[in-house]
């Protein structure tokens, strides 16, 4: 998760997340590379005090400028382009689960098993646990299995919320009578930290996401646990 005076994103958690952080640092390289060439262009052109009569009316660098450009541009959109196809792709998920977003609290539904599904509400400060995070916490964690794709199907009982999980490399908005859907693929066992990331009313910042994944073999007593509790 993140931590304080963090510059960066957090430690990528899926395949995902490792293909948008090497596109953030392909795209700040271009970036990096154009302000350092305007800014001595910039220098040049104030400090010098010539004057290169050639310069002034060339058709070679303005089809240079115009070429240039563009292909900077396709430098950063074929790659953008293919991220974009990767996290609309979802081939044969492992399990089904349906987040529904409250205000201001989420419910999950694995509609792979009968009539299981649960709340998730952020615990109170005054009854954190030692270890546990003031305002990620919930009383009810959405566990996944690790190394396997899940799809994630996103909606909203009442206003605009948004399902987000940063490290995971997942955000989807929940709109009322409609049902996005998404994949995530945690490539490590651990508890992964988000957050409702649209603004949805008084107490938007106290309805957090929490996914914790396991091996399979305990997701599968864990379903059991919870179904014969049921």
């Amino acid at each position: 998760m993140a931590h304080p005076s963090q510059l960066g994103f957090q430690d990528a958690a899926s395949p995902l997340m490792e293909e948008l952080l090497k596109f953030h640092d392909h795209a700040l390289m271009v970036v990096i590379l154009i302000s350092v060439l305007v800014l001595y262009i910039i220098i040049t052109m104030v400090t010098t005090t010539l004057t290169d009569k050639l310069i002034l009316d060339s058709q070679l660098i303005e089809i240079i400028w115009t070429i240039l450009p563009a292909v900077v541009l396709t430098a950063i959109a074929l790659p953008s382009l293919r991220i974009l196809y990767l996290m609309d792709e979802i081939n044969d998920p492992h399990l089904t689960v349906k987040a529904i977003g409250h205000q201001w609290y989420w419910n999950y539904e694995y509609t792979d098993y009968k009539e299981l599904s649960f709340d998730s509400y952020m615990v109170p400060t005054q009854d954190l646990m030692p270890g546990q995070l003031r305002l990620l916490e919930v009383d009810h964690r959405m566990i996944v299995p690790s190394n396997s794709p899940v799809r994630v199907l996103v909606t909203a009982e009442d206003v605009l919320h948004s399902w987000a999980v940063p490290s995971l490399g997942v955000k989807m908005d929940a709109v009322p009578g409609r049902l996005n859907q998404t994949t995530l693929y945690a490539n490590r066992t651990g508890v992964f930290y988000g957050q409702c990331s649209e603004i949805c009313g008084a107490n938007h910042s106290f309805m957090p996401i929490v996914v914790e994944a396991i091996p399979l073999n305990y997701f599968k007593d864990w379903t059991t646990l919870m179904i014969e509790n049921e």
